[in-house]
């Protein structure tokens, strides 16, 4: 178990109105073995418990419950269904008392390397894993709908992640591994159950939802594998249910005791019987109920608060039932949510669709709530305390009339749910109550409808934006005799719409007058300030109007009345499928390189066996860290006192400013030297490092942290770029490039038109947070540091530099990361800097792994940009001239934002020839955190200027997009504004080819088509080109060192620079080196990157590594081939490498070769425009087209098509692994993820965005429909002089994700043009050609990310118009978008 500062005392004896006997031993088992544990710490989650006892393939990812990286399986008897049920749990959340009588299974105990369950192994083959740390719990995820259901469908699979995230693969080839379990359902029912729906039934139990399986009874959950037709794909291990670890026979009658346990920090009971926990909650009212834990590990993680007494209730039985009455359902409040689907659907069939309208708008919420994972735990009971506004399931009580039972000892009380909620997350439960059951009453017959919806950022797992559920009933004549319209978001808690339901009462429903009348009311209802807290006023307004247009017209529809049909129906995809060219490299594939092989540790990420840092043992008196952080965005430092954290038991020591051995010391971040470890006299971001507790626990150094007391006197605060501008907050950078005579360019062409474009950051969110574990030797300040890293060399450079020791003491290494992106490439330096200084200073081991809330706010973003453009063409559409400045928001600290401006600029002229150009950048100096490198670096910006500038000026011109790319794109040989020629140039050729593959002017004439006949619903397409240089801007970086070394038995050891993150350098390197030496990829190991083998290397970025540190193998195994080629002329063509590494030993030879590589001809200067940038371009070409909801901004992307030119593949299997993950990561940044800072109050100043909760990145169904990706084949690469000629993957493709941001806006203008309102055409507007349009009310200028909100806000319907919530003088927004 995890250490605990507080060692866990006798359980006391309750106080003596207790009468309850309570036990304080916990027993379960896990993995098939039992536990018994009767010395318990309180305070450690499940996965704490799990992780302290070395079961480390269960991963911290967020703590929050929104990663699913944490997933476990926890096999119970269900009191509800009475089955046993195998629920994916996430074990951050989950209370150790809560697996009392049960089974955990973690990934461990399905399978490993040498026997891995077949789950684990399609997933490994499949390429599914990439970085590795979110794949134990989606291989947990899959597992548990195997033991749930033998037969899942295509559907039932696309849907069981929906509570898991990935960062690197774009989520196909997990899709793609997970199918190859499904079973149509034609064939899998056929056989199985005649209730199916299929087969013209009611619907089965398994099709409902109900948990546990089949209820046919003597199967093996429910199923008979025999008449399963199953298909193994070929090379895969056939997937066999009745070898599944059983659930434990003892469990089925293990006695289920009352427990408490505990110390004197806090203290948990586990009653088993209502009575037992009304006689608790009677004597402790203020004891804290909790059911799945998942709100209450949140507050107490992230809001520090604390229970001193829990209690857990999940095994009451007598609250997990539920009964189908005449007039009404009564469910207990602590019935899983997952069960409570299942009730819906048992409901449905009682009672039919007409009576059981409540029972579909719970079921259909519930199908979007949170993950599975929540589900299997969370309770309405849960839901209702916490009393949230945004809640999903509280609208649907309200509006329902439902009635909540609550009791306390003695006594029962009937509350409506009218009454219940008291403000915010207050309500009417009295403090001795607990919530016993929620009646629920059924709809009539006849003339009662009811509906619920819901709008979040994301589909799947998102909190809401605003939820509804509305109910009418009417008179037999249509007159409106009941109106009950209730909303979450619009309010600080669920709110009925009393202006709409007094005005709907009493008026004839089908009169236009009622919804125009209905519409105005609930415009007083919700008449919200433009600075309301949360944001987003006007689009919380159209959601609302909106909601209730939808709901009349599906009341009309049902009625035969006069319906506006469209905007009935929501937004829903379809199964997504997707396909790739495995054949792509066929011309070319050698007996190793070229060939699709799997990542090398994909069978170790798979099974949990892959190690990170912190999965690393700890040591005997380690120490852990945790930030002291600024809570301020710009302040100077009064004072900072260590001494109450100090008193705290279990807090050691402190490092600060102090510590150092210099002031110079504590200088970092190459060439400006100006960012500091910890702050000195003055904070400048709110998490900016004053300090760092250190403790013998986690928890306890958290706690430290939170005690130190630091007085500050507040400073203004600068956040956006444009408020930069205004105060002329910059770094001192300029740079500019200048080509041809643009201003007499623009003098001389037919039209000149001007714009900006904007696009906000991204945060990298990678699964693993930062980490580093820093061992301390005893002799001459030498030092170990394993630290999750892109970058060893400078890790070692600053650990001896706060050290003050010389570099050959320190000696970092890398595992492997999980993700990276460039968020880890100097953002990384701090964390491993700091815990060496630590651990200097108390000669013990020290670690620390940020939580995702301390990385968010400390370790930086994508850069924010912003772009001021000018830009001259003809008449026949040929650009002329360019003028551009460019803005990117660096943060409070140079860090790499100079290097970032540039590539922006040499990639602001996107695909495309521009004889004149003129072109500046600047850094904006703020107090946010310092933003960095992120997958390409600045070139997605600059190109995203270049597209928007060129759509702009094509609506602008009257000219279809595509042709206006076409006519200025690139032609082979042409020149940069930078003066590079451009060789091996494929684009146009790939433009053309994804036309023609993906029948792209078809599908152009059916959207038209489809867009005039539909008002609500809209679709777009667009065709995005992109070429991204490869090179490190910066000359020295363009270098590798490799060290090989021959083993006598044959085997080969590579050491190299290069960090493995995900993106399969160590399987290229491996590949390299087996091709070069002529020997199985199984005879060539790489173990870790290290500065005492490879000395210097740059970071494993900018996509070069592949050829830098190939090059650099392949060179050092040529040394080695020409020291060995005597003995292979004497031993002959069949002499293996052991034979030959035999007798070059005994010959004296050296098996040992170190490689070097660095890049040739490149280096360009500034300024004077000269040089080489880049080595050369790697390219590609993408379609997306995208269909919206515009009713509520909703949107998915139907269909993606997706080529590149990465050269002659070194394997195209990870290959096509870095595009799928780019392209999503890239639609993430382009349509969804916004990060938002909280403008007032007492945490202005602060990241609001700081967990899954709260920032949306895309998971499994954000992915599109049909998704196909392709390598550009069968031309030659001339002048490409790489390791076979293969070109960078990582991030090129990424800006391709701009194709779904492009469609949208394609789309927009459709339901623009609807209501008048487009681009005036030059030369259209009555004026000649020299019409003014730059201040065009109708051409669309879009912003990116296109969340939702951007887009319902881009449209211009009636409904949206009446919803615009005005900003008054003085007014600002609740939270700042820098």
């Amino acid at each position: 178990m995890t250490p605990s500062t507080v060692p866990p005392a006798p359980t006391k004896p309750p106080a003596a109105t207790l009468t309850t006997t309570f036990d304080d031993t916990l027993r379960f088992y896990l993995n098939g073995t039992r536990v018994v544990l009767d010395e318990i710490d309180p305070e450690v989650t499940l996965l704490e418990y799990l992780r302290g006892i070395g079961l480390t393939g269960t991963k911290l990812g967020c703590g929050e419950g929104g990663c699913g990286a944490c997933t476990v399986v926890i096999s119970q008897y269900n009191p509800t269904t009475n089955r046993i049920y195998h629920a994916s749990v996430n074990a951050c959340l989950a209370p150790l008392a809560s697996v009392d009588g049960k089974h955990v299974i973690t990934v461990e105990g399905i399978g490993n390397v040498k026997q891995p369950h077949p789950a684990q192994e399609r997933v490994a083959k499949s390429n599914g894993s990439q970085c590795g740390f979110c794949t134990p719990g989606i291989v947990m995820s899959l597992y548990a709908l195997l033991r749930n259901n033998q037969a899942p469908t295509e559907h039932d699979i696309e849907e069981a992640f929906d509570g898991n995230l990935c960062r690197c693969t774009g989520y196909r080839p997990i899709l793609d591994a997970a199918q190859t379990f499904s079973v149509r359902r034609e064939t899998a029912m056929t056989d199985g159950c005649g209730k199916s729906s299929a087969n013209g039934g009611s619907g089965c139990c398994m099709e409902n939802g109900g948990g546990g399986g089949c209820c046919k009874d003597g199967k093996v959950d429910g199923v008979d594998d025999q008449q399963i037709k199953r298909f193994t794909p070929p090379g895969f291990i056939e997937y066999k249910p009745d070898t599944e670890l059983i659930f434990p026979p003892v469990l089925k009658k293990h006695d289920f005791r009352p427990l408490a346990f505990g110390n004197k920090r806090k203290k948990w009971f586990r009653p088993v019987t209502l009575d037992q926990l009304l006689e608790i909650k009677s004597e402790y009212p203020n004891a804290k109920i909790i059911g799945g834990s998942t709100e209450t590990q949140i507050e107490i993680k992230f809001k520090a608060l604390q229970y001193p007494v829990s209690v857990y209730v999940g095994d009451i039985a007598e609250l997990r039932q539920y009964s189908l009455n005449e007039d009404h359902v009564e469910i207990g409040g602590n019935i899983t949510l997952t069960d409570l689907e299942g009730v819906c659907q048992e409901a449905l069939k009682h009672y039919g669709e007409a009576r059981g309208q409540i029972f579909t708008a719970v079921y259909k919420q519930l199908k979007y709530f949170a993950g599975r994972q929540i589900r299997n735990v969370g309770t309405p009971a849960g839901n209702l305390v916490t009393a949230s506004p945004i809640s999903d399931l509280n609208p649907v009580f309200m509006a329902a009339d439902a009635t909540l039972v609550a009791k306390t000892l003695g006594k029962e009380i009937e509350i409506p749910m009218a009454e219940f909620f008291q403000g915010y997350r207050r309500t009417a439960l009295p403090a001795t109550a607990v919530l016993a059951s929620i009646r629920i009453p059924l709809t009539q017959e006849k003339n009662e409808f009811f509906r619920a919806y819901k709008q979040a950022k994301r589909k799947d797992d998102d909190i809401a934006i605003v939820t509804a559920a509305l109910k009418l009933r009417f008179s037999a004549d249509g007159v409106v005799e009941e109106a009950n319209l209730v909303y979450g978001g619009m309010a600080p808690m669920t709110v009925a719409a009393k202006q709409a339901n007094t005005f709907l009462v009493g008026k004839r429903f089908a009169e236009l007058e009622t919804l125009e009348g209905a519409m105005n009311a609930l415009g007083q209802d919700f008449n919200l300030q433009f600075s309301v807290p949360g944001g987003m006023a006007s689009y919380r307004k159209s959601l609302a109007l909106g909601f209730f247009y939808r709901f009349y017209h599906e009341v009309m529809q049902s009625l035969g009345g006069k319906a506006d049909k469209e905007a009935v129906a929501e937004l829903e995809r379809d199964l997504s499928t997707g396909k790739e060219d495995k054949a792509a490299a066929a011309a070319y594939m050698q007996e190793t390189l070229g060939k699709s092989n799997p990542h090398v540790a994909a069978l170790k990420q798979v099974t949990g066996e892959a190690q990170y840092t912190d999965d690393i043992p700890p040591m005997k008196n380690e120490l852990y860290g945790c930030l002291v952080l600024s809570t301020k965005a710009h302040a100077k430092l009064k004072s900072v006192d260590y001494t109450p954290a100090l008193d705290i038991p279990g807090v050691v020591d402190y490092v600060d400013k102090n510590d150092l051995p210099s002031a110079r010391a504590n200088r970092w971040g190459a060439p400006h030297f100006q960012e500091t470890f910890f702050a000195e006299d003055e904070v400048y971001t709110a998490g900016q490092t004053i300090g760092m507790i250190l403790a013998t626990s986690a928890a306890r150094a958290a706690e430290g942290a939170r005690a130190v007391k630091i007085e500050y006197e507040e400073l203004p605060a600068v956040f956006t770029i444009e408020e930069a501008i205004e105060k002329e907050s910059f770094f001192e950078f300029f740079r500019e490039i200048k080509k041809g005579d643009s201003e007499e360019a623009f003098k001389n062409c037919d039209h000149v038109f001007t714009g900006t474009a904007r696009m906000g950051g991204q945060e990298h969110f990678y699964l693993e947070t930062n980490a580093s574990v820093v061992i301390p030797k005893p002799e001459d300040g030498e030092m170990e540091i394993w630290s999750s890293t892109q970058n060893p060399n400078e890790a070692q450079v600053y650990a001896a530099q706060v050290c003050n020791v010389q570099s050959n003491k320190i000696v970092v290494k890398v595992k492997r990361m999980g993700g990276g992106f460039g968020g880890k490439e100097s953002r990384s330096i701090p964390l491993s800097s700091i815990l060496a200084l630590a651990a200097q200073k108390t000669h013990k081991p020290v670690r620390c792994m940020l939580t995702r809330e301390e990385d968010m706010v400390t370790t930086g973003q994508r850069h924010p940009f912003l772009g001021r453009w000018k830009v001259g063409v003809n008449k026949d559409g040929k650009i002329q001239a360019l003028d551009l400045d460019i803005f990117n928001n660096g943060g409070w600290s140079w860090d790499l934002s100079g290097a970032v401006c540039e590539r922006s600029m040499s990639h602001a002229d996107g695909c495309y020839l521009i004889p004149n150009v003129h072109m500046r950048g600047r850094i904006c100096k703020t107090n946010t955190m310092s933003n960095t490198a992120f997958r390409g670096f600045g070139g997605p910006q600059g190109m995203f200027i270049a597209e928007s500038y060129m759509s702009e000026v094509a609506d602008r011109l009257g000219m279809p997009v595509e042709k206006f790319r076409e006519i200025n794109m690139y032609k082979p040989e042409e020149v940069t504004h930078f003066n590079q020629s451009l060789t091996d140039w494929h684009v146009p050729l790939m433009y053309q080819q994804v036309q023609e593959e993906s029948d792209y002017a078809n599908r152009r004439e059916a959207i038209t088509k489809f867009n005039a006949e539909h008002k609500w619903r809209k679709r777009g397409l667009a065709l995005i080109p992109t070429k991204f240089g490869i090179s490190f801007t910066a000359l020295r970086f363009n270098q590798a060192g490799a060290l090989v070394h021959i083993y006598h038995d044959g085997s080969v050891l590579v050491a190299h620079g290069g960090t493995e993150m995900g993106q399969g350098l160590h399987t290229k390197m491996t590949m390299i080196a087996a091709q070069a030496l002529n020997i199985p990829m199984e005879d060539v190991y790489i173990s870790e990157t290290a500065t005492n083998t490879v000395a210097n290397a740059s970071a494993t970025a900018a996509s070069a590594s592949s050829d830098l540190n190939g090059f650099a193998i392949h060179n050092a195994c040529a040394q080695l081939n020409e020291r060995l080629a005597p003995y292979r002329a004497k031993l002959g063509a069949s002499a293996t490498l052991k034979d030959l590494a035999h007798a070059a030993y005994f010959d004296r030879v050296n098996l040992s070769a170190q490689g070097f590589y660095k890049t040739p001809e490149i280096g360009y200067t500034w300024g004077a425009n000269t040089g080489k940038m880049f080595f050369y371009f790697t390219q590609g070409v993408a379609a997306a087209e995208v269909e919206l909801d515009t009713l509520t901004g909703s949107w998915t992307c139907l269909r993606a098509d997706l080529k590149m030119d990465v050269g002659r593949s070194l394997n195209p299997a990870i290959d096509y692994g870095q595009i799928q993950g780019a392209f999503i990561q890239g639609l993430g940044l382009f349509t969804m993820e916004e990060s938002l800072w909280l403008r007032n109050g007492p945490q202005r100043g602060n990241l609001f965005t700081r967990g899954p909760g709260a920032y949306k990145i895309p998971s499994f169904r954000d992915i599109p429909q049909v998704w196909n990706v392709s390598l550009l084949k069968d031309v030659e690469w001339k002048d490409l002089r790489t390791i076979q000629r293969s070109r960078g993957v990582g991030e090129p493709p990424l800006f391709m994700g701009s194709a779904v941001f492009f469609a949208i806006r394609d789309a927009l203008k459709a339901a623009r043009k609807e209501y008048g309102f487009e681009a005036r055409v030059v030369g259209k507007g009555g004026g000649g050609d020299d019409d003014d349009v730059n201040d065009d009310d109708g051409l669309l200028r879009l912003e990116s990310p296109a969340t939702p909100e951007r887009i319902r806000l881009a449209c211009v319907d009636p409904i949206i118009e009446r919803a615009r919530v005005e900003r008054k003088e003085g007014e600002r927004s609740f939270f700042v978008a820098i």
